[in-house]
């Protein structure tokens, strides 16, 4: 989604990038012994430092192409890095050890520690990067680079330097996903790719661009599929966010929180 609202790209690799971040995550505390909050800080520069450099060597070739150029680009990288993870770390399913150990009672439900770090970490990060596309100058100049990439270049803005750090920025968000859900889902080459559909269907739901509208539609996905699996047949659960997801797209495109822009070309 930070791609989208930078860029206007869509990027299916995100969900693979998360898987690497994981991986990073779990061979610096088990592999090399290092503290899990070192891990954390070692994994998230890694992945976010690769981000940029996936856009300075490759992804800068297609840009100004037509998005069925870049979709297929992104869908190729991540299947590299699944084969990339699968040859480095094997297809073996790993769990990373976190000092977010117990649970706690809130409001007479019994929660882990490891969920309620997920949702925490979540809203935290929400907040972080809401405010930076909206109250720092390089967030307005991601977004104008956005909006018009020749206005803003001729405004002085460093529009490749700009996406460079738009990908690194959302490889990170990634990398720290995927160490937050790596305790609960488990660590291993496909992790991502189940959440990253998830995901797409609740940017769509919530309005691509929207960090608020995500963080919205994250939440009514996760409800929805725990209403199919209680009420529905099974098989539903995993089918139900993405039917909503074609439903939404049929009656407002936009999304949730979406606004309906329109270009003039």
């Amino acid at each position: 989604m930070l791609i989208y609202k930078a860029t206007e790209l869509v990027n299916f690799a995100q969900g693979d990038l998360l898987m690497l971040g994981a991986f990073v995550a779990y061979m610096s505390v088990v592999w090399w012994g290092l503290d899990y909050w070192v891990a954390f800080v070692i994994a998230v520069v890694v992945v976010g430092a690769f981000g940029a450099l996936l856009d300075a060597l490759v992804l800068r070739r297609v840009i100004g192409q037509p998005q069925f150029a870049v979709v297929m680009m992104t869908i190729g990288l991540g299947a590299m890095f699944r084969t990339f993870a699968s040859v480095t770390w094997g297809s073996e399913i790993y769990t990373l050890p976190t000092p977010f150990g117990g649970v706690t009672t809130v409001g007479g439900v019994t929660v882990s520690y490891q969920y309620l770090s997920i949702i925490v970490g979540t809203l935290i990060l929400c907040g972080v990067l809401y405010a930076f596309f909206t109250h720092t100058r390089l967030g307005i100049a991601m977004q104008a680079t956005s909006q018009n990439q020749l206005a803003a270049y001729y405004m002085g803005i460093p529009v490749k330097t700009i996406f460079s750090m738009v990908w690194a920025i959302s490889a990170a968000v990634a990398a720290t996903a995927g160490i937050l859900l790596a305790p609960v889902t488990l660590i291993d080459t496909n992790m991502g790719l189940a959440i990253a559909l998830k995901a797409f269907a609740a940017a769509v739901l919530g309005g691509f661009g929207s960090i608020p509208g995500a963080l919205v539609g994250g939440i009514v996905i996760g409800l929805i599929e725990l209403y199919a699996g209680a009420t529905l047949p099974e098989g539903f659960k995993d089918t139900a966010p993405y039917i909503v997801m074609l439903a939404m797209l049929a009656v407002r495109p936009q999304g949730l929180f979406g606004a309906l822009a329109r270009k003039k070309v």
